[in-house]
């Protein structure tokens, strides 16, 4: 009996709960979620919104990325909150410091995934989680990034050059009714990254309220292209209903 996947479905992983050890003595909370057999195809590193705006690992995207694509797309997903970030799954150690100091805690998810052979690994960054990846995520370990509603705000146009010298894949997906960039002149500051893919997305806003199977998709389609898209919609299997405590920082 097949099963509509609605937002709280949780389709079988094997999911651990992870504590990411940074550079500067932070402990960091986290959840690895992998295909519940074989190795994942390629991995996520989650980087979520801004934290002061209730950004953090259980960012709808994120969390539907946990529950479903290990099981949809055999790809691992690594979700973690960033420094004085909480969750229901708890607070990392530290506090926000307006993406500077989130350098180690970038460092730390890519040792840790390095340590651990994931496979194939994907930055995927969301809102603030975007201006981590294009500024501290250039690292010989990652494939490429995926941005969702990249804001541009700490990423500078050296970022971006540095980017486009690397040669590595960009993929930003931009709202058409973006609060801080749209697609227009999304391509105009994207130019600066030869390579960089930018897909614009019709009736979307900034935090992609009803739109994660889209978001979802996208990175699919990125970081796996050999993974049939759309995703499907319903489930064949054992699923669970997991509703999650949203936690403010």
């Amino acid at each position: 009996m097949s099963t509509e996947i609605r937002a709280n479905t949780m389709l079988p992983a094997r999911r651990e709960q992870i504590t990411l050890h940074t550079a500067d003595g932070l402990e960091l909370i986290g959840e690895l979620a992998l295909p519940e057999s074989g190795q994942p195809r390629a991995t996520l590193i989650c980087l979520h919104p801004l934290p002061t705006h209730g950004g953090m690992m259980d960012s709808h995207i994120y969390r539907k990325a946990a529950f479903r694509l290990p099981a949809l797309a055999d790809i691992a997903v690594l979700r973690f909150n960033t420094r004085g970030t909480a969750s229901e799954a708890g607070r990392s150690q530290g506090s926000f410091d307006n993406g500077d100091s989130e350098r180690f805690d970038v460092a730390a998810a890519l040792e840790y995934a390095e340590f651990h052979d994931l496979p194939n690994v994907w930055l995927v960054g969301w809102s603030f989680g975007t201006d981590l990846t294009l500024v501290h995520g250039l690292d010989p370990l990652v494939e490429g990034a995926v941005l969702i509603s990249p804001p541009l705000r700490w990423s500078t146009e050296d970022h971006l050059r540095a980017w486009g010298e690397s040669g590595k894949t960009v993929h930003a997906l931009i709202p058409e009714f973006d609060d801080y960039l749209r697609p227009q002149e999304a391509r105009e500051r994207f130019a600066l990254i030869p390579q960089a893919k930018v897909t614009g997305f019709d009736d979307t806003k900034h935090l992609w309220v009803g739109k994660a199977e889209a978001a979802l998709d996208a990175i699919v389609e990125t970081i796996a292209p050999d993974v049939a898209t759309p995703l499907p919609r319903t489930w064949d299997g054992p699923s669970e209903t997991r509703q999650v405590t949203i936690v403010n920082s």
